[in-house]
């Protein structure tokens, strides 16, 4: 499948819901392309194609729906599958990393030994939309000791400025949307 079929593929599978969360909003539905197998399994073996590209060694999927993409990405490229979840949902030992949102702030954190010098990290997530949990876990990946191979996502908002703030926390590294809306 080319690049254009693959991406009208998924763009076909992805409903738009009006004033979801809340009046004004139109929320990017990713489950029609989930329960999809030949959309899902396009948009698996395109990320997968992205992270060996990227000489990656290892996937982070942010939470949640980042999990629901990336973990089979990291069967599919034969690589390990590494969590980032909101503070508080992992046991043992971990290194948390604050960033802003719209109204306050959050934290993010990973296992402390998931990541190592030497890890080649490719970053997925479904929406790459203000960009502020993407930079945090590149920050949270470099001070594990690993290199940050690129970012991956499904769709980019473009319209949020996403890219924009990620760029200096990319260092030069990829950042790849399948989908720009």
């Amino acid at each position: 499948m080319t690049a254009t079929a693959t991406q009208d593929l998924l763009l076909s599978r992805i409903r738009d819901v009006p004033d979801y969360p809340k009046p004004g909003v139109m929320f990017k539905d990713i489950t029609p392309l989930l329960a999809d197998p030949v959309a899902f399994t396009a948009l698996t073996d395109a990320l997968a194609e992205l992270s060996v590209r990227c000489d990656a060694t290892k996937i982070v999927g942010l939470e949640a729906r980042g999990f629901i993409l990336a973990a089979p990405v990291a069967v599919r490229a034969g690589l390990g599958f590494i969590p980032v979840r909101k503070a508080g949902k992992l046991p043992g030992a971990t290194l948390k990393q604050a960033y802003e949102l719209e109204y306050g702030t959050a934290e993010i954190e990973i296992h402390a030994e998931d990541l190592v010098d030497g890890d080649r990290v490719i970053v997925i997530d479904d929406v790459l939309a203000t960009g502020g949990t993407a930079e945090a876990s590149l920050e949270l990946i470099r001070r594990a000791g690993a290199q940050v191979a690129g970012v991956a996502v499904l769709m980019e908002l473009g319209f949020l400025g996403g890219r924009a703030r990620l760029e200096p926390a990319l260092r030069g590294a990829p950042l790849e949307a399948l989908i720009t809306v």
